[in-house]
């Protein structure tokens, strides 16, 4: 890959900067993967365009791929900025009645910083720094929130949003980084241009929620029906809202506009299909049958021979549509063996 032998010797001169900061080989690790000699690497971490370069912490893989600008620069700052503390330490109390409330905060209250509790917090935060803000309190600053030991606590978003409080063991790595990650990453999540391509390489079909972006009351009965009917559809299809001013595009795929606005689509990858009406949204078992639709592979069948057999009233004939639906508005970002190539190239041109 012609693309892959420009970055190279870049990705190696950063690797020999990083080394002379952090000589510790426990610190820091560059490593390269020859993806033709090793398919079953590549097929693990859902590699389908080259260069990439994917972020390790303690063997996790992290979700967000550097995107950075491809010089030794660039990535050895990237380092740096990884290596950076993401946990903001409280000198006073005072300081956490001041906090930003429309951002997710994760506090933790410590009798001292040299203890294994302190350090399992650590790990979380290294690695959800980016959905989530981690401060610390520690002795006597932090003494009245430990009433019954060192603590950790969750401020969602919203002034008057209740604080939760994490229960479990607080040297379990795996449970409090299962709880820190529910409550950072919202089950209904924005898609932007920015975060676009990120999400397609989940590899997961989306639900939409198109709506204005000062109208917060579609979307809070949008997360709450995705909450009641589609929890357990979690890991199976991506909840998302997106602004329509910004997203006009995906919305003339579907024959919409602004003004159709709030509308609920999934977009497959290979076609998107449209919630019948947003008015269904609350019928118990509505949006869920949607979904289910999707995996089933009827909406797709329908779009292309009209309604199932079953469906269809008795002596009713069966619609031929003879037509496809419409096409994937994210497909271009979808994970696929030529696209980044075609894109750099592109780029060079």
């Amino acid at each position: 890959c012609r693309f892959s032998q420009m970055l190279h010797p870049i990705f190696e001169e950063a690797s020999n900067v990083i080394k002379e900061e952090y000589p510790d080989k426990n610190q820091v690790v560059f490593a390269r993967v020859d993806c033709d000699q090793h398919s079953d690497i590549a097929q693990r971490y859902r590699i389908s365009k080259y260069p990439t370069l994917k972020l390790f912490r303690n063997g996790m893989m992290m979700k967000r791929e550097y995107r950075g600008q491809r010089s030794v620069t660039a990535i050895a700052d990237y380092i740096r900025q990884q290596k950076s503390n993401p946990i903001r330490e409280v000198q006073d109390l005072e300081e956490i009645s001041s906090l930003d409330r429309s951002r997710r905060n994760i506090i933790g209250y410590f009798e001292q910083k040299d203890s294994d509790n302190y350090r399992t917090f650590e790990r979380v935060a290294n690695i959800l720094h980016d959905d989530c803000v981690f401060l610390s309190a520690f002795g006597a600053i932090s003494k009245a929130e430990r009433f019954s030991g060192d603590n950790v606590i969750y401020k969602p978003p919203g002034e008057n949003a209740p604080d939760m409080v994490y229960l479990g063991s607080l040297t379990n790595f795996d449970l409090i980084y299962a709880w820190t990650q529910d409550k950072c990453v919202p089950l209904v999540r924005e898609i932007t241009f920015e975060n676009g391509e990120e999400l397609t390489e989940e590899g997961l079909p989306f639900l939409i929620l198109f709506h204005m972006k000062d109208d917060l009351e579609s979307l809070e009965k949008f997360q709450q029906e995705v909450a009641r009917q589609l929890i357990g559809e979690k890991g199976t299809i991506n909840f998302l809202h997106a602004d329509c001013d910004k997203f006009r595009h995906p919305l003339l795929h579907i024959q919409k506009t602004p003004a159709d606005c709030p509308v609920i689509a999934i977009d497959s990858f290979r076609h998107m299909y449209v919630f019948p009406d947003f008015s269904d949204l609350s019928v118990p078992g509505k949006l869920k049958q949607f979904v289910l639709d999707l995996h089933s592979g009827k909406l797709h069948r329908e779009f292309h021979h009209g309604p199932d057999p079953t469906d269809v009233a008795p002596g009713q004939p069966i619609q031929d549509l003879a037509s496809s639906p419409p096409e994937s508005s994210f497909q271009k970002l979808a994970p696929s063996e030529h696209r980044y190539t075609l894109l750099r190239e592109k780029d060079e041109l």
